[in-house]
């Protein structure tokens, strides 16, 4: 045998770049892969219809109330626990921890656990010493597996580096025969809504029209892409109407204040005999603003739900055009885009038909006879 080339890769053995002298802050800018109630990390996650994330410790103690506890949407599973996974979400926090290792007192080896790691492959996700990723490049020398180096790595932000590790053309037939990872998907049957590797695309005359597995995770993220800016037009609308509730709330906090004042200022210019009617009265006037102030925080309590359910979406729609890889596009788009239609269904309530809650006249009329 014939010695065979080597893979271009990076060579372990030039000098490393200097790393930066401050390590690129994570946490803040991902604060969003975190439970959304406890803010920890948890390896399950999952996503209610609501768009919110909440890790499965949390969805437990929430169990009983089979709400979730950000917006308060109910949650369809008798079990209180969701079944989808936000893939999305713990495959980063998974990323996230070897970039933060990576900028640690420095990783070892994987192969030989002895070395302190030169190298990391992206492809294996494995860090390699020099002496393994010589190995390495020759027992894949048929095979383009990118390699870094660690201290190249080190250098890099955390949002250059989960760009950089999002992996390309990872979506493995769907077909039962098919569940090891030799089988890629490259053709997409919109007949099934399937990925499906060229054997089957060709074998199976079931199957058909095709179209390609790129241009079909493409379309996806435009329709999700398209629904995010309907969902911003519509939410302008629910804030609009969050802030004229709100305003009405303190208007009739400012009247039932003004109402007080004036029955207490002439019923203590009444005789001891008309005590009773004061008492009366108070006690209207609290039913009715108690009243109000229910009618009000319960219509609140709803548009301020839906308002975070809409920056919800938004948000999970943002990040998973930043950072979701096909695979997840495929598992997860169906779903967001069902919860994406529902939120988009609902309409806030006009004006007009708003019941006006706290209305003193019969207070007014009681008083004036007094």
């Amino acid at each position: 045998g014939t010695a065979a080339p080597m893979e271009t890769g990076p060579q372990p053995g030039t000098p490393p770049c200097s790393p930066p002298s401050h390590p690129p802050a994570v946490e803040d800018d991902f604060k969003f892969i975190l439970c959304e109630v406890c803010q920890q990390e948890s390896p399950n996650l999952k996503l209610l219809t609501c768009l919110h994330t909440l890790c499965l410790g949390c969805l437990s103690e929430n169990k009983p109330v089979r709400q979730c506890p950000v917006c308060r949407t109910a949650i369809p599973q008798a079990s209180g626990i969701p079944d989808t996974d936000n893939l999305l979400f713990t495959n980063l926090q998974a990323r996230l921890n070897i970039y933060k290792m990576i900028n640690s007192s420095g990783p070892s080896c994987s192969r030989c656990r002895e070395e302190a790691a030169a190298v990391w492959c992206s492809e294996c996700e494995e860090f390699l010493c020099t002496k393994c990723f010589e190995d390495h490049q020759w027992f894949f020398k048929k095979r383009s597996h990118e390699a870094k180096r660690v201290e190249d790595l080190r250098a890099e932000s955390a949002h250059q580096f989960l760009e950089d590790t999002r992996k390309s053309c990872n979506i493995f037939c769907s077909s039962p025969g098919h569940t090891n990872q030799g089988h890629i998907s490259s053709i997409y049957c919109k007949k099934c809504c399937k990925p499906l590797c060229c054997s089957c695309a060709l074998l199976d005359s079931q199957h058909a029209p095709f179209c390609d597995i790129r241009s079909e995770t493409q379309r996806r993220q435009e329709e999700l892409s398209t629904m995010k800016q309907d969902l911003t037009q519509k939410r302008s609308v629910f804030e609009a109407t969050y802030t004229v509730l709100r305003d009405e709330a303190a208007r009739l906090e400012q009247a039932q204040q003004e109402m007080r004042e004036l029955i207490r200022h002439r019923v203590e210019q009444l005789v001891r005999l008309i005590r009773q009617e004061e008492e009366e009265l108070l006690g209207l006037v609290e039913a009715r603003q108690e009243q109000g102030r229910r009618e009000l925080a319960k219509e609140l309590q709803r548009v301020e739900g839906v308002l975070r359910r809409m920056e919800a979406g938004e948000r999970l729609v943002e990040k998973m055009n930043l950072y979701a890889t096909e695979q997840e596009v495929m598992d997860m788009q169906p779903f967001i885009k069902d919860s994406l239609e529902e939120l988009q269904r609902l309409q806030p309530a006009a004006e007009g038909d708003r019941a006006q809650p706290g209305d003193l006249a019969e207070c007014r009329a009681r008083l004036q006879a007094l």
